[in-house]
């Protein structure tokens, strides 16, 4: 995710309503029967916001950190204090990244919750668990080359033991209820309409509340950071960004100043129809200083400056490399940049004209 604004200050009409998250273990109400709650992640974005919506004898919870044994025990300890000792009967997850659903199949086997999602996130999700490796793969290291990778970055990928899902993920059992795009649902005494968004996740959910002004958005809206946007070995091909582009112009027109936002991370926040223009404007922003720098042929490693503008250190240079590579991609594919394989067998994008 790429630093768009300092999260320590609001921009022009954003508003933050709480200024210091919920300690591990504890809530916060944002709104009658909607708690906020946040767990830990290993990384550098070092937590996720996950909510909890009262329906009387049960709560539905909004997405639901890694699976660990660190992650379960602060869910024991949440339904025992803040949820009152009310169990979790549905889970609601708005896209399949591991930080969001990496409980669900706990939450399902263990206590017999229903689970709510798209269809792409739950195949998607699924079909990753249950694909283990001990090495790269073949077309992950071609991926990596092809972007132009460090390459002590790369012997040292290509020696260690990837990442897999099933790390962080638990399994997901058969059955699960599908949302899609323009339907209803009923979480916690509101009616929510259902809006797709896509690029950093295909098919995220969001949900937009018709009795008052929540808004819940998974990782697709964040104040103060943008959503990382990547192409992966898995579709090379893919144009995120054009999704991207396509999802923030298509929900803009919802936003209303007084909406609350619960997003994935930071904070909940109002302002949203500034917040959908600083998203917008930053994709275009960087895809115009991309199409300035390529005017000699570079790979995706070596356009970290002009999209970034920061230093890349090893812990976040897989996300960022992936994210180089969809803007260069974007740019390719809607014709305003040629593509070509340099002699190191990376690809090398320059401004046509």
């Amino acid at each position: 995710m790429t630093d768009t604004v300092p999260a320590t200050r609001a921009p022009v009409g954003l508003r933050y309503p709480w200024e210091t998250p919920p300690e591990t273990g504890t809530a916060i109400e944002v709104a009658p029967g909607v708690l906020w709650l946040r767990l830990p992640l290993p990384m550098k974005l070092d937590h996720v916001n996950v909510y909890a919506l009262d329906e009387g004898d049960h709560w539905t919870i909004i997405d639901t950190g890694f699976s660990s044994k660190k992650g379960k025990s602060i869910w024991r300890d949440l339904m025992a204090g803040p949820l009152g000792g009310k169990p979790v009967g549905r889970v609601v997850v708005t896209h399949h990244h591991p930080d969001h659903i990496g409980l669900a199949g706990w939450f399902q086997t263990e206590f017999g919750a229903e689970l709510v999602t798209t269809r792409t996130a739950w195949l998607t999700a699924r079909m990753l668990t249950l694909d283990a490796q001990e090495v790269p793969a073949a077309e992950s290291l071609s991926f990596y080359r092809k972007s132009g990778m460090d390459n002590e970055i790369y012997e040292k990928r290509a020696r260690e033991r990837p990442f897999n899902f099933s790390d962080v993920v638990d399994p997901l059992p058969l059955g699960y209820t599908r949302i899609k795009q323009g339907d209803s649902i009923r979480i916690g005494g509101r009616e929510w309409d259902v809006h797709i968004g896509n690029g950093h996740a295909p098919e995220h959910a969001t949900f937009w509340s018709r009795d008052d002004n929540l808004v819940l958005a998974g990782d697709q809206i964040l104040p103060s950071i943008s959503p990382n946007v990547g192409v992966y070995a898995t579709e090379p091909m893919a144009d995120p960004i054009g999704e991207w582009l396509e999802a923030c112009e298509r929900l803009a027109p919802l936003a209303r100043a007084d909406h609350l936002v619960l997003g994935g991370h930071k904070l909940p926040f109002t302002g949203l129809p500034k917040r959908m223009e600083q998203l917008i404007e930053n994709h275009h922003g960087a895809l115009k200083r991309l199409l300035a720098y390529i005017d000699t042929p570079k790979s995706a490693s070596e356009c970290f400056p002009p999209l970034f503008k920061r230093s890349i250190g090893e812990g976040e240079y897989g996300l960022a490399l992936v994210e180089s590579v969809a803007h260069l991609s974007h740019l390719f594919q809607t014709g305003l940049a040629t593509r070509s394989l340099r002699d190191d067998g990376a690809w090398v994008y320059q401004r046509k004209g």
